[in-house]
């Protein structure tokens, strides 16, 4: 039995922990063959993951707790130390890093280290084993240097390279200061020796992985790091290869745009943090953007490259009101992105955005995502209808199902005014559903939307569902549009069933 077990809560199956695998690389020989790594996720049962730890009879836990787990592992640790309060419960984690007097799952536990663990925990758990404990429950873990932090990647087995999303980081660190993100307190930036992170991607390369997420926050930060890691790839590019990267929006260098240029459809994806285009509100939260810039690289993105543009904005921003949203939400449509994400605010623990409660009138919920609920510009019911919008958004337009369909419903018009006015109609129509809706059905109401309430030709909406219908690789089109391929079919629009009891409210 090991006596030490490294766990944590995925988000989903699909998703590894890259945290628990910097642990346990980080160990040491001695420590590393006592330990084991467990995995689990947020959709199974607590006391079901307790009972798989519990047969491992370990000494001590290190869980890694996160937003999207904070709420189940809290009641982990709370039914662990009510059957075997003998287990020492180390946590570490994002979520733990700030405001530890706040947290319950703190309270319950027997030590908390915040900041990057990598060689804190193994310090740790060596005095707790050779039968030391500190007297200090919250132990602040100091900056590691990145040449002496072992990489985790061989941790990566063949399970996980061709079931999950591989995390890699070529740097830790971000250089700006946005009063909403946990990086802006993660300085400096420190990037991992290229020599030996290269060596470590060409052996997951060589062991078939084909999808890398890198999680650096800045990856084009430095040029010459950028081109390298780039021309890497390039050069060992084989058939599914995808690679993901953050990018800041302002900053695309020539040399970055000539090797971003060289590769082929599907490989690159790039998240873009627009986040708002109001300035003033950029400079209400200390973010530096030249908006000017931010769409010369989008458009050459678009224009001169195969990348998949992957764009954030967040609503809810202090002073940012619904229509400047919409302003930033319609600019951003017009340059093309092939996804917007639009995240609601949130507010994280530590981070400095809680310096405008007061004066915007900030009410975020207490519970984990710990979302804005209202501001002093944005009322409740306003944000609501944002969130539905943000829902809807992905449903029909980031999906990748409605790529002909979707502008359809704003044609010249404003792309947030009109899909605003189609979010409210689909949650009338819909009975009032966010999730739960089956492609089918949802196929259905935009063609009734965009037939009975926008007045727009039946076949050409019916043209447009067939062409996005038979892109996704399915056969014919919709089965409710075959009643328009009948001889005895008239221009009414194709008769609708009755909507669905409501399972879901916003």
């Amino acid at each position: 039995m090991p006596d030490i077990v490294l766990t944590t809560l995925n988000a989903k199956y699909a998703h590894a922990s890259f945290g628990l695998r910097y642990l346990m690389a980080n160990l040491g020989p001695d420590l590393a063959s006592r330990a084991t790594m467990l995995e689990f996720d947020i959709n199974q049962r607590p006391v079901n993951v307790l009972e798989v730890l519990l047969a491992h009879n370990p000494r001590i836990l290190g869980l890694g707790v996160y937003i999207w787990n904070a709420a189940a592992s809290t009641q982990l640790v709370a039914d662990l130390k009510r059957v075997r309060p003998d287990i020492i419960v180390i946590l570490g984690g994002p979520e733990v890093s700030y405001e530890t007097d706040d947290q319950e799952i703190c309270r319950l536990a027997d030590y908390v280290i915040t900041g990057e663990a990598d060689f804190a925990f193994a310090d740790l758990c060596a005095q707790l084993l050779a039968g030391k404990r500190p007297l200090t429950k919250v132990i602040p873990a100091a900056l590691p240097e990145f040449s002496r932090v072992a990489l985790p990647y061989h941790l990566y087995d063949s399970t996980d390279l061709a079931h999950r999303v591989v995390y890699v980081e070529a740097s830790r660190g971000c250089p700006f200061k946005c009063e909403f993100c946990l990086s802006s307190l993660d300085v400096p930036v420190r990037n991992v020796p290229l020599p030996s992170f290269l060596t470590a991607m060409a052996d997951l390369l060589d062991r078939g992985c084909r999808r890398f997420k890198f999680v650096d926050r800045t990856f084009n930060l430095k040029e010459s790091i950028g081109t390298e890691i780039l021309r890497f790839f390039h050069e060992r590019y084989r058939p599914s290869l995808f690679l993901h990267f953050e990018m800041i929006p302002d900053r695309l260098p020539e040399g970055l745009r000539e090797w971003i240029a060289k590769f082929p459809p599907a490989a690159l994806q790039f998240e873009v943090g627009i986040q708002t285009f109001n300035e003033e509100v950029a400079a209400r939260i200390s973010r530096r953007q030249d908006n000017a810039k931010v769409e010369q690289n989008l458009r050459f993105l678009r224009a001169h490259t195969a990348v998949h543009v992957h764009a954030d904005l967040i609503a809810g921003l202090p002073g940012e009101d619904l229509e400047s949203f919409g302003r930033g939400f319609d600019r951003l449509v017009a340059l093309g992105p092939q996804e917007i994400q639009v995240g609601i605010l949130k507010r994280l623990r530590g981070t400095p955005i809680v310096r405008h409660d007061q004066q915007w009138q900030m009410a975020y919920s207490p519970a984990p995502p710990y979302e804005v609920l209202q501001t002093k510009v944005i009322p409740f019911d306003q944000m609501q209808r944002l969130r539905r919008f943000a829902r809807y958004w992905d449903l029909v337009a980031n999906s990748g199902n409605f790529v002909t369909t979707t502008p359809l419903i704003w044609t010249d018009a404003s792309p947030f005014r009109e899909f605003l006015r189609f979010s409210d109609w689909l949650f009338a129509r819909s009975g009032r559903r966010t999730h739960g809706i089956a492609l089918g059905d949802l196929a259905r109401f935009v063609f009734e939307y965009l037939t009975a309430e926008r007045g727009c030709d039946a076949e050409l909406v019916a043209a447009a569902l067939r062409s996005d219908w038979q892109r996704a690789g399915r056969r014919e089109g919709p089965e409710f549009l075959k009643s328009l391929d009948a001889p005895e079919r008239n221009r009414a629009p194709a008769p609708m069933l009755p909507p669905r009891q409501a399972r879901h409210s916003a």
